[in-house]
């Protein structure tokens, strides 16, 4: 196969249950991958303007997580775009996790039949 091989990221937090089940199914399936642990090495703004094009800041924001949950209400609302954006970027656990960065394609959260259909087989993988 000719080319340079597809790079995936994996975006997240070390610690979260979430994330080791998204990087074990990765390992699991020998899908080669980089990770960006956004908790100690941040987020750009224009990254999660980005995404917010491609998937909508309700799909990246964290509304379940105890960060957000503890917002004072007045933050929590008249929530848009731009205010969401700001609270994450500020706080990156307030971002969904995980994000599967595919190259020309994002996928937010983890479900094993997603990235069963939507990770190239064999990525990353020399052959």
């Amino acid at each position: 196969m000719r080319g340079t091989a597809l790079t995936i990221t994996i975006y997240g937090i070390k610690n979260c249950d979430t994330m080791r089940k998204a990087r074990a199914w990765l390992d699991d399936h020998g899908v080669a991958y980089d990770f960006h642990d956004y908790k100690t090495a941040g987020i750009a703004k224009d990254k999660l303007k980005q995404w917010s094009d491609e998937v909508g800041w309700e799909t990246l924001l964290n509304r379940a997580g105890t960060t957000f949950k503890k917002l004072p209400d007045a933050d929590k609302e008249g929530l848009n775009e731009r205010k969401a954006l700001a609270l994450m970027a500020e706080q990156p656990s307030m971002i969904k996790r995980p994000v599967l960065d595919l190259g020309g394609k994002r996928v937010v959260g983890f479900k094993p039949d997603i990235y069963a259909k939507e990770v190239p087989a064999k990525a990353g993988k020399k052959g």
